[in-house]
């Protein structure tokens, strides 16, 4: 997760006016939950929530566990880091090593996002360790070989979303939304618009077709350094930048944690593996492909309603 830059938003909602909402900026970006007035009181857990997630997951609040970890090599885990690096284990496996924590190594020591941000040479991203095998945990302790470290970013946000998401069902909240950049919840039904990165208008936007759907985008042109060939959607396999798309959104009714990490792998996979993984989820998928063509998924029906393109490819 990202400490100490804002990340751009991927995604609007559309809030119930009848509901009671507030937006603050924590883990880097835009956070925003929204309750009924009668349950007022739970937006503050869930913000509280925000901040113990991130004491666990952030690798750069010099307090959390994933920036000791990456600095001591090796922590005491709480449940929160043990669940999101046992997660992380199951990604990796799912997507046939795409998604990988250990790209840490290039995010945090060669690019520096969010910090002192420089483009590392071809030499420098082809001499990195990146090797999930190099992360060892158990249920108690996480160790890290020496060069690697972790990034949590891919799914950190859906992981935060998800534990936000899990409080309020155990509390029987019915009409709820929590949104964190790119990540979504709504525990009713919501209104969405997925923004273009063109212009100030939308991809698309859509009413959720079902209560309970998460909503996940990954893009390469929120973060880069100097050009969105350097952007911090890191191929583990190259060790490059990933350059097939511009924005992967996956809707679906898995946890947005899934969510969040499958929309991170496919959009460094090979074009025609992203499509068959994804097919293989069977998750509602919208995407802008570098050359600028929209795909939409064949079960968006599934997920959506009222879907309204908005899209024109500009050359």
């Amino acid at each position: 997760m990202y400490k100490y830059i804002l990340i751009l938003l991927f995604m609007g909602v559309n809030i119930n006016a009848q509901m009671l909402h507030r937006t603050k900026v924590e883990m880097g970006t835009f956070i925003t939950i929204s309750v009924d007035e009668k349950n007022k009181k739970y937006i503050e857990d869930g913000f509280r929530i925000v901040k113990d997630v991130d004491l666990s997951l952030s690798s750069y609040n010099k307090n959390a566990l994933v920036y000791k970890l990456n600095r001591d090599k090796k922590i005491s885990l709480d449940d929160y880091l043990y669940e999101a690096l046992s997660l992380s284990q199951k990604y990796y496996k799912k997507s046939d090593g795409y998604f990988d924590i250990t790209v840490g190594t290039i995010t945090k020591d060669l690019y520096r996002f969010g910090q002192k941000e420089r483009v590392p040479t071809p030499q420098e991203l082809q001499s990195a360790k990146v090797d999930f095998k190099g992360l060892i945990f158990d249920t108690k302790e996480a160790s890290l070989a020496k060069g690697v470290k972790i990034d949590l970013g891919g799914m950190g946000k859906g992981f935060t979303v998800d534990k936000i998401a899990e409080h309020y069902r155990a509390n029987n909240l019915k009409k709820a939304l929590i949104s964190a950049s790119g990540d979504i919840r709504c525990l009713d039904v919501c209104s969405v618009e997925v923004d273009n990165p063109f212009d100030d208008g939308f991809i698309v936007s859509f009413k959720t077709a079902k209560r309970d759907l998460g909503i996940s985008t990954s893009g390469n042109y929120n973060r880069y350094v100097v050009a969105i060939k350097n952007n911090h959607l890191i191929n583990p396999k190259s060790k490059t930048s990933q350059d097939k798309f511009i924005s992967i959104t996956l809707i679906a009714e898995m946890p947005n944690s899934d969510l969040d990490a499958y929309a991170t792998a496919s959009s460094v996979m090979p074009i025609k593996k992203a499509y068959e993984f994804l097919n293989i989820l069977d998750v509602g998928y919208i995407i802008l492909k570098s050359d600028k063509e929209l795909v939409l998924s064949d079960n968006l029906s599934k997920y959506t309603r009222g879907l309204i393109i908005h899209y024109t490819a500009k050359k």
